[in-house]
């Protein structure tokens, strides 16, 4: 069975029949560059060029099943998928109206795939990914088995909550501000981001929250960006930060946030950004959560949230890209940090009463299903998931596992 996953890994393994491609009008196209798999939101592979009759184009390459699937998941609407230059499916069964209209071709790939390649993927797959395989997918049917480990991951997550309390004198609002520079900073940058957090008293934050200028002077400051100036908006950051470090008398240790391996729109200097927006737009944010009793009503208070103007021409200090876009928060990264923060501070801080404790649960289920590298291969178990409730108790089973088997 071919899966959205397998697809991508076909193409960035390059394993086809041939290196001649032909676009469903006959027209051909030479892959020059197959892209950078992108496994967080956006295009599936990014920084791709292609050649088409002697011209060159640069952008990114989004792969689907079905070419239906790009309205069904309304790329036209989002910003993130205006740079395509080339949508590859494994069957065509639509025009696309938004990508016929501006040209983008459309490569169907089934034609170009060797059955045998596909079958030794799935193979290799599917043995040794989960312990009693055949018994434990039956489970998956069972909402209670679900709920158990949902739970069992909150309950988890509250204990880690705990002790971070203690060491913030039981300031729910400090936590969740550690816990929000810990989710900004994915991957690469999460504890660098979070210890950086954590440098400053929380009291300092309350007061300057109000500016985001000065929030953004404090991150970059922090982060040893500031020593060279290289533009007058880097001037203003430098003066606030001097300003801050001698009223808050803020000690001199320097942390150091990575760019390596991340996409442009999500380098630190961009996330620090929107994490001060965040922070400007709301500065009593945890009460907020504390009251918003639905998806919706907890999607609002990040929705909107963007970068400041001077990154809508900027990924980093004193470098004007040649495209202008507002930098803002996409639903992928919202729903990560709904998923990953939000919930398990709001469980953490609700967990005596049962009435609120399903009210999270309710929110899981509202929230579309994750897609990360772990739940892809759950599918090609032939697993399908339909919220983040089943996601996430699925990631919290494969961690036990892991946790088994060391």
């Amino acid at each position: 069975k071919m899966t959205e996953f397998l697809l991508q890994y076909l193409w960035n393994y390059k394993l086809f029949n041939t290196a001649s491609f032909k676009d469903l009008d006959g027209k051909s196209i030479e892959i020059l560059d197959f892209g950078i798999w992108n496994k967080d939101a956006g295009a599936d592979f990014q920084m791709a060029k292609i050649r088409i009759e002697g011209i060159d184009f640069l952008g990114n390459i989004e792969l689907h099943l079905k070419s239906s699937d790009w309205d069904l998941h309304r790329h036209s609407e989002d910003r993130e998928y205006q740079n395509v230059i080339l949508h590859i499916v494994f069957n065509h069964d639509k025009d696309v109206e938004f990508l016929k209209t501006r040209n983008i071709p459309t490569i169907e790939l089934k034609n170009y795939i060797k059955r045998e390649i596909i079958e030794k993927y799935q193979n290799i797959q599917k043995s040794d990914f989960v312990p009693c395989q055949d018994l434990f997918l039956k489970r998956l049917q069972s909402a209670y088995f679900h709920k158990k480990n949902i739970l069992a991951k909150l309950e988890e997550k509250a204990q880690e909550f705990e002790s971070r309390l203690e060491a913030s004198k039981n300031d729910y609002e400090a936590v969740l501000f550690h816990q929000l520079a810990y989710g900004f900073g994915l991957k690469v940058n999460s504890h660098i981001f979070r210890d950086l957090a954590e440098s400053v008293p929380f009291s300092m934050i309350r007061k300057i929250s109000h500016y985001q200028l000065q929030m953004e002077a404090l991150f970059y400051g922090k982060s040893g960006w500031l020593h060279q100036v290289e533009d007058s908006q880097m001037e203003l950051w430098k003066r606030e930060y001097e300003f801050l470090r001698q009223k808050f008398q803020l000690n001199e240790v320097v942390f150091s946030p990575k760019f390596l391996r991340l996409m442009p729109p999500s380098f630190p200097t961009i996330r620090f950004s929107q994490l001060a927006n965040l922070y400007y737009r709301h500065q009593n944010l945890f009460s907020k959560i504390m009251g918003a009793n639905s998806y919706e009503s907890i999607f609002q208070l990040f929705e909107g949230v963007k970068a400041s103007e001077y990154w809508d021409t900027h990924f980093n200090f004193g470098k004007i890209s040649s495209k202008k876009s507002p930098k803002k928060l996409t639903k992928e990264f919202i729903n990560n940090l709904i998923i990953n923060i939000v919930l398990p501070i709001k469980y953490a801080y609700q967990r005596q009463d049962k009435k609120l404790i399903r009210r999270v649960l309710k929110i899981y289920r509202q929230i579309p299903a994750e897609n990360n590298e772990i739940i892809r291969r759950w599918k090609i178990q032939g697993i399908e998931f339909q919220n983040a409730l089943e996601t996430q108790s699925c990631l919290y089973q494969y961690k036990v596992w892991q946790k088994e088997n060391r």
